[in-house]
């Protein structure tokens, strides 16, 4: 399993992606915060030309989520669903398996 990287380590490659490496993109998102989360996201992507996943990643970081990482293990992500979603979950990548046996299911 791959190991957690901080959010904020990906920033620089970010910006550079979006042509603004004067770290005030991060720094200057304060005043979007206050918007709501569906909000925040399109201001990045319209304004600043982000993807989905970098707009989540910045909006994430500013609320206090400083890891990438959601679920530690494929057995946390199954306690989160109710159990009906979970079988259904597991039966899809036991098929998967079986049709691709060198798959590795991974958390990120």
């Amino acid at each position: 399993m791959p190991t957690d990287s901080p959010r904020e380590s990906h920033f620089p490659a970010i910006e550079k992606k979006v042509r603004r490496e004067d770290g005030l993109l991060v720094q200057g998102h304060g005043k979007a915060g206050r918007q709501k989360y569906p909000e925040q996201i399109a201001h990045l992507k319209e304004n600043f030309g982000f993807s989905q996943s970098h707009a989540n990643a910045l909006v994430m970081y500013s609320r206090g989520s400083f890891s990438s990482q959601r679920f530690a293990n494929p057995a946390a992500y199954y306690k989160s669903l109710n159990p009906r979603q979970a079988k259904t979950i597991k039966a899809i990548f036991r098929a998967i398996k079986e049709k691709h046996p060198n798959f590795q299911l991974r958390m990120y």
